[in-house]
């Protein structure tokens, strides 16, 4: 499938058993919409992984918010096992359901990561080498967070969809940042921001 080419057999083995998770829980808790159900690969877990190719090398705390199904952040984790076992992952859910189900396919892929159910803005500030969203909120608010959880010279990567360019504008009024836009891998529509430098105007 394409964008698994450079993904081990073992790590496809853990993703499948996370995918397969999901879709057992999905009709309890709502995980993802259920129309999405049927490409999950392509409009999830493929959609979350094109974000490893842009990670730095080196040990890293990669902090994923309001992770959800775990998309990015279980993704990545899954990923980064094999990939960068030296990588620490934590994940920001306020949720309890969904931070429950965030602990059963780590506990069943023996993935080691942090989940913490709380609500991103009362979670303790993370000093995150790495931040992570996706579908979460706009890009004004998500640099708030990223204010509050990312360190100075951390990189943030935000998954947007097709009114990026709007959200951008409309950030830069308050928020001063570099930023790099990487098309989607899994739609043409859609963007993978990298961000770095926020600062307020």
């Amino acid at each position: 499938m394409k964008g698994l080419e450079s993904v081990s057999r073992e790590t496809l083995a853990k993703l499948q058993v996370y995918a397969d998770t999901l879709i057992k829980w999905n009709p309890k808790i709502n995980l993802v919409a259920k129309s999405t159900i049927d490409d999950l690969w392509d409009r999830h877990i493929i959609d979350s992984l094109q974000i490893m190719r842009h990670i730095p090398e080196g040990p890293q705390h990669i902090v994923d918010i309001g992770s959800g199904g775990g998309f990015p952040g279980l993704v990545l984790a899954i990923a980064s096992s094999e990939a960068r076992p030296e990588a620490l992952i934590t994940m920001i859910e306020s949720d309890q359901r969904k931070s429950a189900f965030l602990r059963t396919v780590l506990r069943e892929t023996g993935v080691s990561a942090t989940v913490l159910t709380e609500r991103i803005e009362k979670a303790p500030a993370q000093s995150a080498d790495v931040l992570t969203a996706r579908a979460l909120a706009d890009l004004s608010l998500l640099l708030e967070f990223a204010e509050q959880h990312l360190k100075k010279e951390g990189t943030a990567f935000f998954l947007k969809g097709k009114n990026w360019r709007t959200e951008l504008q409309k950030a830069q009024e308050v928020w001063q940042f570099d930023y790099e836009e990487v098309t989607s891998e899994t739609n043409v529509e859609a963007v993978l921001l990298v961000i770095k430098g926020i600062e307020r105007v």
